[in-house]
């Protein structure tokens, strides 16, 4: 079975084009959610996370506070280091598990979905990356409309911390342009169609 990666820069619309593939029956792994699932779930990453970050980093309730964790690591190179070192390899094992199931299954080919699929190393292991590209203008105009709260320049400085367009285009191994000058739907039509009869050769 085939284990394809989708990325793209925040704004790219890799997450819609992941439910076009969706759509065609292909199982998707939405990393980033499952993340944020596990940080509030996993008993023993719940226990790292308030070792490393203190007992604020859940409140009264025993829920994820996010907004004390992002105000800690987001601006710290080092704490967001640290916090990834103990989110990203309960990803992992938390992918490992899933993508199994989906084998038992005689699923043709499966997609990861993650934005920081070569940052956290997730790309390795998988067949092939999808790149999912759009301007940086378009991007920002993008998440601007979606998240009302977020200033231009905070968005830029998200995407400053990204890895940049030209070398997420020069690592990938297919690119769909979601640039509002071609349309999604053929770009994935035709990936599906050679993902499934790759898995067949």
């Amino acid at each position: 079975m085939l284990r394809i990666g989708i990325t793209g820069g925040i704004g790219s619309g890799k997450s819609v084009v992941a439910s076009v593939f969706a759509a065609l029956g292909a199982p998707v792994y939405d990393s980033d959610g499952r993340a944020k699932w596990l940080m509030a779930h996993d008993t023993r990453l719940r226990e790292q996370l308030r070792a490393a970050f203190g007992a604020e980093a859940y409140d009264a309730a025993g829920q994820l506070n996010r907004p004390y964790l992002a105000r800690v690591a987001f601006n710290d190179a080092a704490q967001l280091a640290r916090l990834n070192a103990l989110v990203h390899p309960c990803v992992g094992k938390d992918f490992a598990a899933w993508s199994a199931a989906q084998a038992a299954a005689s699923r043709p080919y499966l997609l990861k979905e993650a934005a920081l699929l070569y940052e956290s190393g997730a790309y390795r292991g998988l067949d092939g990356i999808i790149a999912v590209f759009a301007p940086a203008g378009v991007r920002v105009a993008r998440v601007r409309q979606r998240d009302v709260h977020r200033s231009a320049a905070e968005v830029e400085a998200i995407m400053a911390k990204q890895l940049s367009e030209e070398e997420m285009l020069a690592r990938a191994d297919y690119v769909i342009y979601n640039d509002d000058s071609q349309l999604v739907l053929p770009q994935v039509l035709a990936l599906d169609k050679q993902f499934r009869r790759k898995n067949l050769e």
